[in-house]
């Protein structure tokens, strides 16, 4: 089976965080989901669990941060073409995210962009050939 993970986010409005991380390609699995948290699926093996204050607090005892202000993690996901990094932005952006949080990166080989959610999390975009890649280090 292959290894899972589950990224926990503090939010503080559960329902406007449901329907931005919706907007942006994620969907909702009620059997994980109540008043308090939302289980989102990003892909068979990626899920953001969405985590009111008051919920995220059951888990750790340390002070929660404002993301808008203040940085813990980055978090990365791939696409496999340069096109869908964009796309995906524009999505986040139209979902009423903030685009390009981080600056672009852009190296031919490698293509990243940003966008932060309601709350502030920013979570970087990127696309990679590979193949390329593997050559320009090689040189």
């Amino acid at each position: 089976m292959a290894q899972l993970i589950f990224i926990n986010l503090p939010v503080t409005d559960l329902d406007r965080s449901v329907r931005f991380y919706e907007a942006t390609g994620a969907r909702r699995n009620p059997q994980f989901s109540d008043g308090t948290a939302a289980c989102m699926v990003v892909s068979d093996t990626i899920h953001v669990m969405l985590l009111t204050h008051e919920k995220f607090r059951q888990f750790t005892t340390r002070r929660i941060v404002d993301a808008t202000t203040e940085a813990q993690v980055l978090l990365c996901l791939s696409q496999e073409r340069r096109e869908e990094v964009d796309a995906m932005v524009a999505r986040a952006t139209a979902a009423g995210g903030h685009a390009d949080p981080t600056p672009t990166q852009d190296y031919g080989f490698m293509y990243g962009r940003s966008y932060g959610d309601p709350d502030g999390h920013i979570w970087e975009v990127m696309w990679m050939d590979l193949t390329a890649a593997q050559n320009a280090a090689a040189s």
